[in-house]
């Protein structure tokens, strides 16, 4: 593997890091390598690898996983016993622990550790690192800090500007495996604030976090039913588009105007459009939807088009792509539903207290990566986020509460 000045840099260096970068610049592989060498070089050490969810967590393991594999098995001294997918024990001793941290950390709590690695470190709420942090206390254990920057505050902004921490900053322009083109259309596409976070790993005054942290807290505390109950259900979907692979299946029971419940939701990756539209008709033969508002944007038209070509389907399908305008079947309702219409209405239901969601890490790292910025040139709010398949489903699904006295049929744009 032949790293880049800056990669060589990091893994010269001893103590504390903090890695700052915009988006495929190579911190993780990196730190995988980093991680392996310092896990087989040490003796009776244990490692613990951290991140909101276990699916993010998971992904820097591999590469820790990979590096151990690759490099030390063939001179005895890699891995003991067959690894799972939260721990690996090495022959020497040491130990390497993947965790989700949640909201608190509660469940990481209990270990001794001598290093801690954080993934999308900016992401991890503050509690966790209340949590987390005394576990170094006595073996004086090295933290090394990985994210794309988030908003100018708590413990990964700190860290960085820390005297104790060695702090990287990498561009994903300065990148030499960079697709130029494919960095031009994204400044293209993206507002400045939003490209400058994204690619080129800069703190921006601009974005603010859309969902408050004591919002989520208040909201999603549902846990899943154990079986369907009658019910009245829609479903909302975020279609993996080209360069995302996640589709969001996201149900909710509306028992009132005033009680929406968040009663599932499902995450695929890498599922052929054939059937992501079956597991649809699968779900509606479960639950009996009375609508499913589908992200008809890209790819989204086709499940559209295949949704109505099945019986049980067709009359059901709303198609909602951030910029639509829906109509009833006799063409006299009329209303113009922008993407900013959407993210309010689930703020507003959440404020209110009118939705329960899901007590579930992957929503709550969803609903926290949302981000917002006022445009200055048009006045608008411009709202996105870096793991938003989840809250896209959701803000589909929870249109129910407006679109409840509309014979809504078809939608286009």
């Amino acid at each position: 593997m032949k790293l880049d000045p800056w990669q060589e840099e990091v893994m010269r260096t001893k103590g504390n890091i903090c890695l700052r970068s915009g988006r495929q610049v190579g911190k993780s592989t990196v730190i995988g390598k980093k991680a392996g060498e310092y896990a087989s070089k040490n003796l009776n050490k244990l490692i613990m690898v951290i991140s909101k969810t276990e699916r993010q967590a998971g992904l820097l393991f591999s590469k820790i996983l990979f590096n151990i594999d690759r490099k030390d098995i063939a001179k005895g001294r890699g891995i003991g016993l067959n690894p799972t997918k939260h721990k690996i024990i090495l022959k020497n001793g040491s130990t390497i622990h993947s965790l989700p941290c949640g909201d608190t950390g509660y469940g990481i709590m209990g270990f001794t550790i001598d290093l801690l690695i954080a993934d999308e470190a900016a992401f991890i709420p503050e509690e966790v690192w209340n949590s987390i942090i005394p576990a170094l206390a006595i073996t004086r254990g090295e933290v090394w800090l990985l994210s794309t920057p988030f908003v100018k505050e708590g413990y990964y902004y700190k860290c960085f500007s820390d005297s104790s921490f060695t702090a990287f900053h990498t561009s994903s322009e300065d990148c030499p495996r960079k697709d130029q083109a494919f960095l031009d259309r994204q400044k293209a596409k993206l507002t400045r604030a939003q490209y400058a976070q994204m690619y080129l790993g800069q703190f921006v005054d601009e974005l603010r976090q859309f969902f408050s942290d004591e919002l989520i807290r208040e909201t999603c505390r549902l846990k899943r039913r154990k079986e369907i109950q009658k019910g009245e259900y829609y479903l909302g979907c975020d279609v993996a588009r080209m360069d995302r692979d996640e589709f969001s299946y996201e149900i909710i029971d509306y028992k009132n105007e005033d009680n929406l419940e968040h009663v599932e939701s499902i995450v695929t990756k890498n599922v052929p459009l054939t059937k992501s539209a079956g597991r649809i008709m699968n779900l509606n033969a479960q639950y009996d939807f009375r609508k499913e508002y589908i992200d008809s944007g890209g790819m989204g038209i086709s499940i559209c088009d295949m949704l109505r070509e099945d019986d049980s389907n067709k009359r059901k399908v709303v198609e909602i792509n951030n910029a639509s305008r829906s109509i009833d079947m006799e063409d006299k309702k009329k209303k113009k539903l922008i993407k900013e219409d959407l993210y309010n209405n689930l703020k507003k239901l959440m404020e209110q207290g009118k939705v329960k969601l899901l007590d579930d890490d992957e929503v709550k790292a969803s609903l926290k990566s949302i981000q917002a910025e006022h445009d200055k040139d048009t006045g608008r709010m411009k709202i996105w986020g870096s793991y938003s398949h989840i809250v896209e489903g959701l803000i589909r699904a929870c249109w129910c509460s407006k679109d409840k006295t509309l014979n809504i049929w078809v939608s286009f744009q």
